[in-house]
């Protein structure tokens, strides 16, 4: 049974043993994501827990009845998993079959997620609208406001009707206000924005704060455009997600969301927004942003906010970003392009955000093959991967140390690097100056060019020098016999062959483990030469 809404995962969290219930007073300006930030700074991923704060308070002493969920989505891949109600090593296969084949959400008429009904005056008092929640500062010190981060904008094309949901910042500029800013020009927000203008009127919006699990992973991944992520989320719940129209637009929004915040964003006036703390590991500065007028805000009797953890990786953004994007991305080499010997698509998260490198194993390719992945990588979405390194399927991608290796042996630089030049990045520093306003002056234009790497073999190479595998099978027996500690192996950890051995070899090293070295150095002694004068 898919989980119905977020209190049904943070009821599983809590039993998995994997919620860390906080009731004592935090600041949600000062303390509260530097508190849940601690734990992606200085422990193992498999240690990651959600934080669920019961007692949220600010400067002012302000009480606020909401609990805020931080690190509860996806702070760990086994977490990620939970929501997906599936394992670790089932989530490609299932965002595939879901991209393969939504389900087209259903609409209901009554809704938790209006239980509770605001409409918000224009310029409404301190103390309402927005100021009712317990919105975290994201980065204290660095942020010029609280932020909304798990929010899921919701728009319909005002032309075709066609939805699009995805996960953006927004800028809490007052109890009625919140910014918006894209990054890249792909986003479908864009596009319904644009259809809009042309009408001359204002587009309808509802951000949700606080959807089932299965919603966010769907809005924060790159599926294909046109495609409903509402209906991908109901692929990834195995049954229709239910929506209900909003109080005060057609949009309609999962009926089973915490929050949702109604209103429209303007299409004839920007303003300002940020500087905001991003997931590349800086600060993105001020830029100008498109501002939602907020009208109505309705939710359930007992809402949770939801607030994501980002910033630099890793982070709570970043695996949902990692384990969605890798598995579209193997959908767009195998299934569309056709190349068949792309067995993984890895994208690291550890301070590289997911979207700089990318790490392609492949099966027996071709050069061909090897090359239009890369570009395929490169170019399949916007502000993509600006390194890509492809390797043979002995490669561990996930082990950097497996993949340097594979680029120090099996690469030639003037042969299997390419760099090509053009490609266009707002998101990435640096940026040439900074006006008094915190803006950037000038444009970067053709800002990032793509390196390309194939290490992968081009030819047969000597085996890998560690004892075969049924030796160290065997050394393993004696390891957990002998109570040793437990062991993390990495790839390679027994040796194999790569194409450059003889079966002469072969047998004087069978031979040599039954005792019998002799006669392999009786054979050698038989090549005995004359030692040259050089030598």
């Amino acid at each position: 049974m898919p989980y119905r809404d977020l209190h049904d995962h943070v009821r599983v969290l809590e039993e998995k043993g994997l919620l860390n219930r906080i009731t004592q007073p935090i600041d949600k300006n000062t303390e509260l994501h530097p508190l849940v930030r601690l734990q992606f700074r200085g422990l193992e991923e498999k240690q990651r827990k959600a934080f669920l704060f019961e007692n949220v308070t600010d400067c002012n002493k302000t009480q606020y009845r909401f609990p805020v969920l931080a690190g509860g989505i996806a702070p760990s891949r086994e977490i990620y998993a939970l929501g997906m109600q599936c394992e670790v090593d089932e989530i490609p296969e299932k965002w595939l079959r879901a991209v393969e084949k939504p389900i087209a959400p259903v609409e209901v008429k009554d809704a938790r997620a209006q239980q509770v009904v605001h409409y918000v005056e224009k310029d409404s008092a301190p103390g309402s609208g927005l100021d009712m929640f317990p919105i975290p500062i994201s980065t204290p010190g660095m942020d010029p406001a609280p932020y909304l981060t798990c929010s899921h904008w919701i728009t319909h094309d005002p032309v075709t009707g066609v939805r699009n949901v995805a996960i953006y910042r927004g800028q809490v500029k007052a109890s009625d206000r919140v910014g918006l800013v894209l990054m890249t020009p792909s986003q479908g927000i864009r596009d319904h924005w644009k259809e809009a203008r042309k009408k001359g009127v204002p587009l309808d919006v509802a951000i949700v704060v606080g959807a089932p699990p299965v919603v966010t992973y769907a809005a924060v991944s790159k599926v294909p455009a046109g495609v409903d992520e509402i209906a991908v989320a109901g692929a990834l719940a195995g049954e229709p997600i239910p929506v209900v129209r909003c109080k005060t637009s057609s949009v309609l929004v999962p009926a089973d969301a915490e929050i949702v915040l109604e209103g429209q964003i303007s299409t004839e006036f920007i303003e300002p927004e940020g500087p905001f703390g991003e997931f590349l590991g800086h600060m993105h500065p001020v830029e100008l942003g498109r501002i939602m007028q907020i009208k109505c805000i309705t939710h359930r009797k007992d809402a949770i906010w939801t607030s994501l953890i980002s910033q630099v990786t890793p982070s709570e953004s970043s695996v949902m970003r990692r384990l969605g994007t890798e598995a579209i991305y193997l959908r767009q080499l195998r299934n569309a392009m056709g190349i068949k010997s792309v067995k993984r698509v890895v994208l690291p998260e550890a301070l590289l955000s997911v979207r700089r490198l990318a790490i392609i194993q492949m099966e027996n390719p071709h050069t061909d093959q090897t090359r239009r992945a890369m570009l395929g990588v490169a170019s399949f979405i916007a502000a993509g991967a600006k390194m890509i390194v492809a390797v043979n399927d002995d490669i561990d991608p996930t082990d950097m140390n497996s993949v340097f290796w594979a680029m120090g042996l099996r690469c030639r630089p003037d042969r299997d690097i390419t760099v090509i030049p053009g490609f266009h990045n707002d998101m990435v520093p640096p940026y040439d100056d900074l006006d008094e306003n915190g803006m950037a002056i000038g444009h970067h234009g053709d800002n990032e060019a793509v390196l390309l790497i194939d290490a992968t073999m081009k030819q047969p190479f000597p085996p890998v020098s560690l004892p075969k595998r049924e030796y160290m099978d065997r050394a393993l027996e004696l390891w957990q016999h002998l109570g040793l500690p437990a062991l993390d192996l990495k790839r390679p950890w027994y040796g194999y062959e790569l194409g450059q051995w003889s079966e002469k070899l072969d047998r004087a090293a069978r031979a040599a483990v039954k005792g019998d070295y002799r006669t392999y150095g009786a054979e050698l002694a038989s090549r005995r030469v004359p030692a040259p004068e050089d030598f």
